[in-house]
């Protein structure tokens, strides 16, 4: 079975950056395509950004692009997003994911497996 814990959410400023670690395990955490979600009071979960089972091919929400960058060490089994030029629309509670069934996690794909979040507050 999949696992996976986050960390590396807190408080910033506008315009400052943060780095969020998901890390998995499992025999196969590593098989599978990853990303990231996140989810703001009120509001539905959304899809912030996911990558292949290689790294190879990465995929991100209007919102965040050119601004967050995703990628993964399979040999640390751990996912990365470096947030920068946040902005206070960004404050969410940000939650791994792992597909658990492909080797991709788009936009449109549903993760079988989830992190618990982390945190992430953008101050004006």
């Amino acid at each position: 079975q999949v696992q996976l814990v986050e960390s590396g959410g807190g408080l910033v400023q506008a315009g400052g950056s943060l780095r969020l670690s998901c890390a998995a395990s499992g025999r196969t955490a590593s098989s599978y395509g990853m990303g990231w979600f996140r989810q703001a009071p009120g509001k539905e979960r959304e899809f912030v950004a996911g990558i292949s089972r290689s790294g190879g091919s990465t995929f991100y929400a209007d919102s965040v692009k050119g601004r967050f960058t995703i990628s993964r060490d399979n040999a640390k089994n751990t996912l990365y997003l470096q947030m920068n030029s946040l902005k206070p629309e960004d404050t969410a509670v940000y939650i791994c994911a792992s597909s658990g069934s492909s080797i991709y996690l788009r936009t449109t794909d549903t993760p079988r497996y989830w992190g618990q979040g982390t945190q992430v507050t953008v101050s004006s």
